[in-house]
């Protein structure tokens, strides 16, 4: 059975709700690319999952609906490494970032206004610039 996974906020998604497959990668690597099937490809069902309220798990899934199947699956791929354990701790870490930014909630703006102060100081350099043009601008006299 595989270990629970903790997420980045500290929730848990339980190691039963988690399943691997491993296929041939691609990619260089001679003689051992074909040989050994080292591509983990990591599955959870988001759907009908335990660890996530129902607000989180509509988060997670607008989110990362590129990554997720008709059936409400979430899959993440690795295929850095030449060993299969190595991939499968690397997609391990790859689905807890995922869902760990897919949960954040995005702090509201709060509108604000320009200060008293900024809005003299903007006002009084257009005045300058305008005066430097206007300088610049022959007079009647100056032809």
């Amino acid at each position: 059975m595989e270990a629970d996974l903790t997420l980045p906020d500290g929730r848990v998604i339980p190691g039963w709700e988690l399943w691997f497959t491993a296929s041939r990668a691609g990619g260089p690597g001679g003689q051992h690319v074909n040989t050994s099937s080292t591509r983990i490809t990591l599955y959870w069902n988001l759907s009908g999952t335990t660890a996530l309220d129902e607000g989180a798990r509509a988060r997670v899934m607008r989110k990362l609906a590129s990554r997720i199947n008709g059936e409400g699956v979430l899959q993440v791929s690795a295929e850095d490494e030449r060993s299969q354990l190595s991939n499968r701790e690397t997609a391990r870490e790859r689905l807890a970032m995922l869902v760990g930014e897919a949960l954040l909630v995005p702090k509201s703006r709060r509108p604000t206004r320009p200060t008293r102060g900024s809005q003299e100081r903007r006002i009084s350099a257009k005045k300058q610039r305008g005066d430097l043009k206007k300088s610049r601008q022959a007079g009647p006299e100056g032809t």
